[in-house]
């Protein structure tokens, strides 16, 4: 089978191979050299200062971290605009923070001046925002936002960009980002249970200043270990092997080389929507650059669509996530792919479609 979900993604031999390297001990100085050799690919990735931490989890586990570690008594803002944007307010609220929703329809993005109007309101401590919600297929305008939130240098950002990172550019340090997070298994196509994120100078202060951050995530354990080149806890070494591996491959390929491959593979996805007579869930100007939800307008049976591409060709594809199941599909292009994969999937979606 082959997949061409919004993730997992597709792994390659080459991934797999490193994920299957020999053991070492998480605290040998074999282990020390492997975590601090990735450091400064890790850094340039990020376009960051700040040192990046790896937790073995998904990125959910860092996403709760961040919440817990840098608000305290204030309120966050919590940014929806899809499933898992929305499902960060539970995640804060069960958290036992003082959350609020900015709430957009599904489909469209969170804009800076929404977050400027609601800030302007006080109180909050810190912003979330999901910068490519895979359920709905919106890339907000990220440099847009963090340009709003240096009008507000009390409150920090909180970005996960599990399937924006690598994909487009995102300067954290450039842009002012306070938490960049991502995980493993969505554009950087490596297994699933690893996130990796950096914090900066002044999330670490709020962090010092907040109780109850428990152990796992806390931020100032995550900065402890690393002058050491060490994790908190035992890690999952066989990910950071995959994750060497993978930086050896997107820097090979070069970073601005990887963005302009899935634009353009991107590209193709939507000259298929447009040629079958489908629409975008996402308005123009605002689309994901990893993959594409497309609007059932047609009214097709979209179940056996993808039941058909399964059966027919061993491709698997996703027929709409939680209230948009049917009503839309989804096609990923991030990752490994290439125009010869993407071309292949394209015609195998062209035989399975109805006429």
């Amino acid at each position: 089978m082959k997949l061409y979900i919004p993730g997992p993604v597709q792994v390659s031999e080459k991934t797999f191979r490193a994920f299957c390297r020999p053991m070492i001990g998480h605290r040998s100085g074999e282990f020390k050299k492997l975590y601090g050799g990735i450091q400064p690919r890790l850094k340039e990735l990020f376009q960051t200062e700040q040192p990046v931490f790896l937790s073995t989890s998904s990125a959910w586990g860092v996403m709760e971290g961040a919440v817990r570690n840098l608000v305290g008594e204030g309120k966050v803002l919590n940014c929806m605009c899809g499933a898992f944007s929305d499902k960060w307010l539970d995640v804060s609220r069960k958290c036992g923070k003082q959350a609020e929703a900015l709430q957009v329809e599904w489909g469209q993005p969170i804009r800076g001046e929404q977050i400027r109007a609601k800030l302007k309101e006080g109180g909050y401590q810190a912003v979330t925002v999901i910068h490519n919600e895979t359920s709905t297929g919106v890339l907000s305008p990220l440099q847009e936002i963090c340009e709003v939130m240096r009008e507000f240098p009390d409150v920090l950002l909180i970005v996960d960009t599990v399937s924006s990172f690598s994909v487009v550019p995102i300067p954290m340090d450039a842009w002012g980002i306070d938490v960049l997070l991502t995980g493993s298994q969505k554009a950087l196509a490596m297994p699933p249970g690893l996130a990796l994120f950096s914090a900066s100078a002044k999330a670490f202060e709020r962090a010092e200043k907040v109780k109850g951050r428990g152990y796992y995530f806390d931020f100032l354990e995550f900065r402890k270990n690393q002058l050491e080149d060490m994790t908190p806890s035992t890690p999952s070494i066989s990910h950071i092997y995959a994750l060497e591996s993978k930086l050896e491959d997107i820097f090979t390929e070069g970073v601005s080389n990887r963005h302009q491959r899935h634009a353009q593979l991107n590209d193709l996805v939507g000259e298929w929507v447009k040629r079958n007579g489908f629409e975008f869930f996402a308005p123009e100007g605002f689309r994901s650059r990893s993959l594409t939800c497309v609007a059932n307008n047609r009214g097709i049976d979209v179940a056996a669509f993808v039941k058909n591409l399964k059966d027919r060709h061993g491709i698997v594809l996703d027929g709409g996530y939680g209230k948009l199941k049917g009503l839309t599909f989804r096609v990923s292009n991030m990752g490994d792919e290439t125009q010869e994969s993407m071309t292949a999937l394209l015609a195998a979606m062209d035989d399975c479609l109805p006429q």
